[in-house]
C-alpha cells in the first residue's frame, strides 16, 4: 500500500539563536494552503545517517512534536546534499533511444526557496529548468528495479539553472551548471507521491511557459537510479534531478522565476546580478 503524501522540511526559525541553526518539520495535512497546512510539527532529521542533516540542538519551541506556524521559519533547501546529479537528454522517445548520462552539479550551488539566482556578468543565456528532483533517503550502491525505490525518501523541486553560453564550450557542462546559486531547491520534500505524471512547468514573471509531465521523461526514477548507483554511492540528502521536458526562457536580473511540480508545489526564487566579476582574460585564456 503507498502512504498518504506527507511534507517533510528542512527550515530556519526567524529566532534562531545562530544562522546555522535547522530543525526539521513535517505535515499531513492535504490542503497546503490552509490553517491546517500552515501547521507544522518539529521532527528528528529523516536522514539519521547524514551528519550534514543533522538538526540542532533542541530548545524550547523547537522539540520533536512541538508544533510551529509557517510564519515562524524560514524555509531552506531541503538538504544537504553531498552529490547534486541530473540527468542529459531525458525527455521522451529522442532521450531513450540514448544512452542514460549523467552531470554532478556542485552541491555549493544549491539555495533554497526565495534565495536569489545570481548571473554573473558576461553570460548571454542563462535558462532555468523546473524538474521533479529525488531525495535520497538512504546510502544506496548497485540498487535493482526491485530495490530502487527503498532508496527515497521523496520528492521536492529542483531548478536546474544552466548557462547555455558556458555549456556549448565546456564538454562536461561544470562551468555551465555549478555557479553558486544554481541549484535552488525545495521548498520541501514529498513523500509517497506517485510520481508517473505530474505536470511540470515555468511561470517567468507572472507568464506560464509551456508545460509537460514527468510522464514525458524518457528514463523514470528507478531507472535512473539503477543507472546512476551502478559506478557511485549516493548518500541521505543527495538530490538527483530527473530531467526537464517543458519550456524555458532566458532569465535577467530583476526577474522572478517559479518551478511547479504537480503535488509538490512551487519554488519561487528571484534574479539579480551576481556580485562576482566576470572571468578575466587571463583567468580565461589559462
Amino acid at each position: 500500500m503507498t502512504a498518504l503524501p506527507r511534507r517533510i522540511a528542512r527550515v530556519r526559525p526567524l529566532s534562531a539563536a545562530a544562522t546555522a541553526e535547522q530543525f526539521f518539520v513535517s505535515s499531513d495535512a492535504a490542503d497546503f494552503g490552509s490553517v491546517a497546512g500552515r501547521t507544522w510539527t518539529v521532527i528528528e532529521t529523516p536522514f539519521p545517517q547524514s551528519p550534514a542533516n543533522a538538526s540542532s540542538a533542541h530548545r524550547e519551541g523547537w522539540q520533536p512534536g512541538d508544533r510551529a506556524q509557517q510564519d515562524s521559519f524560514t524555509f531552506l533547501a531541503p538538504s544537504v546534499p553531498a552529490n547534486v546529479l541530473g540527468m542529459a537528454h531525458n525527455t521522451g522517445r529522442p532521450g531513450r533511444d540514448l544512452p542514460p548520462q549523467a552531470f554532478h552539479k556542485a552541491a555549493t550551488s544549491i539555495i533554497g526557496p526565495g534565495d536569489a539566482i545570481e548571473l554573473v556578468p558576461g553570460m548571454r543565456r542563462v535558462d532555468p529548468e523546473a524538474e521533479l528532483a529525488v531525495v535520497i533517503g538512504t546510502k544506496a550502491r548497485g540498487l535493482t528495479p526491485a530495490n530502487a525505490r527503498g532508496a527515497v525518501l521523496g520528492f521536492t523541486i529542483g531548478n536546474d539553472v544552466t548557462c547555455r553560453d558556458l555549456q556549448e564550450t565546456d564538454e562536461l557542462w561544470i562551468s555551465a551548471k555549478s555557479q553558486d546559486t544554481f541549484t535552488p531547491a525545495g521548498p520541501w520534500i514529498v513523500t509517497g507521491l506517485d510520481e508517473s505524471g505530474l505536470a511540470i512547468d515555468v511561470v517567468l514573471n507572472g507568464t506560464p511557459l509551456r508545460p509537460a509531465s514527468t510522464a514525458d521523461l524518457g528514463w523514470n526514477v528507478d531507472e535512473i537510479l539503477v543507472y546512476l548507483t551502478s559506478f557511485m554511492t549516493l548518500h541521505p540528502g543527495d538530490l538527483v534531478l530527473t530531467g526537464f521536458p517543458a519550456e524555458c526562457a532566458p532569465l535577467s536580473p530583476g526577474d522572478t522565476v517559479v518551478c511547479r511540480v504537480q503535488g509538490v508545489g512551487e519554488l519561487v526564487n528571484p534574479v539579480r546580478s551576481s556580485p562576482w566579476p566576470g572571468p578575466t582574460s587571463s583567468s580565461a585564456t589559462s
